[in-house]
């Protein structure tokens, strides 16, 4: 683990860092757009059927407007504890106006807000399981399989770490032959961009403990359902 300040609630709400992820949020999430979908799919609905979800470390609201897309009939509440990034999604989400709204939701606090029900039909999250120290993961899983209804799922999308260096490697080198100018940029980090990235790997583990922690809190059909190199999407359901 880096043992470096950890600043992530400083960089989530500074308007500078805001501005500079959501400069480039077209191309990544149109490389997302899949995965945001196979998501949705994962949760066990029909076209037209009615329910909410939580999209917990919402951000600007990508994964959870992947899902509404494909379920015209449901309905997102949003959390995230960036007032930046909330901001930015209200614009972003106005395509699904009247269908979600967002909570200020701090998950490192594990207070979770009166706004957010005591029971949802569906849990999401994506790229910010990572961002918690191991405790909170362990916490957050917990907390999640108690505000699901029995027989409901969640499902994350995150990226993992392994502790075989060669796979690593592997997974680095693999993505350097997707972005060509990857390495350059790397190895010439600025200050800023270094911090960034630091706190982006700072709390991230292998996969395997990961599925042990939603084990441990109770989740049943614990699995990996899709995986691309380091990039996973995993779940589980609260028991019926």
């Amino acid at each position: 683990m880096n043992q470096s300040t950890d600043t992530n609630a400083a960089i989530w709400k500074s308007d500078e860092a805001v501005q500079n992820w959501t400069s480039t949020a077209d191309e990544r999430e149109r490389k997302r757009a899949a995965h945001w979908r196979f998501m949705g799919e994962l949760l066990p609905f029909g076209e037209q059927d009615v329910f909410t979800f939580l999209d917990l470390g919402a951000g600007t609201g990508a994964a959870a407007a992947g899902i509404l897309s494909l379920y015209p009939r449901s309905t997102a509440i949003l959390a995230d504890f960036s007032p930046q990034m909330m901001d930015e999604g209200q614009r972003e989400m106005i395509p699904f106006a009247g269908r979600f709204h967002y909570v200020e939701f701090d998950m490192l606090a594990g207070d979770w807000p009166a706004a957010i029900p005591t029971t949802l039909d569906a849990v999401v999250s994506s790229m910010c399981i990572h961002h918690m120290p191991d405790h909170r993961k362990q916490g957050l899983f917990a907390e999640i399989l108690e505000h699901l209804a029995p027989g409901a799922w969640y499902v994350n999308y995150d990226p993992v770490t392994s502790a075989d260096p060669l796979v690593e490697a592997t997974w680095e080198r693999m993505n350097d032959r997707d972005d060509p100018g990857a390495a350059s940029k790397r190895l010439n980090r600025t200050p800023e961009e270094q911090s960034r990235y630091e706190n982006h790997v700072r709390y991230m583990i292998p996969l395997e403990q990961q599925l042990g922690y939603l084990r441990s809190a109770g989740f049943q059909g614990v699995d990996v359902y899709w995986r691309q190199l380091e990039n996973v999407i995993y779940a589980g359901c609260r028991p019926a």
